[in-house]
């Protein structure tokens, strides 16, 4: 029984699981999307995510960290250079799973991964660099919406005595 047993194995022991998913972030940092099946889909975006999260911090202390996990410069490079330019202001979720059907050799299902922020057809081609998102707390916002329609209704009152 694999009670609690969140991570996928792959198939794979653990070196091999890690430098197929070493190898699967850095064409995806190249290539900006990759076809693979969608259970390695899923685990590559467990893996990479975290790691665009340190790109958006240029410092060498970041930058060795996510060195460890890639083993690429080239890859390394693209990362803290493009794709972190073009995730500044989002707050996660990098990737998109896109499921695409059977492989028709084994009958795998495909699924291709893509960095969000690179997919011209649903970012209709933003360029603007955004600021950083504010981070909101859920708490106390149905009071808010309480004085606002009270505002509204004192702003709409004196209106229609006008009138």
């Amino acid at each position: 029984m694999r009670h609690g047993d969140k991570i996928n194995n792959l198939g794979r022991k653990k070196a091999h699981r890690d430098a197929l998913l070493s190898n699967l972030a850095c064409q995806l940092i190249q290539y900006k999307r990759i076809v693979t099946t969608v259970a390695k889909a899923k685990a590559l975006r467990v893996y990479v995510e975290p790691l665009i999260t340190k790109a958006k911090e240029n410092t060498t202390h970041q930058r060795r960290i996510v060195f460890a996990y890639l083993q690429d410069k080239e890859a390394i490079k693209e990362l803290f250079s493009t794709v972190s330019e073009k995730v500044g202001g989002r707050p996660g979720g990098y990737t998109r799973v896109i499921k695409l059907g059977t492989r028709p050799g084994d009958n795998a299902e495909l699924a291709m991964i893509e960095l969000v922020d690179f997919n011209e057809v649903y970012g209709k081609g933003r360029e603007e660099k955004r600021e950083p998102a504010k981070r909101t707390r859920r708490a106390g916002g149905g009071k808010k919406k309480a004085e606002g329609a009270e505002n509204q209704a004192a702003e709409q009152a004196p209106a229609e005595e006008n009138a």
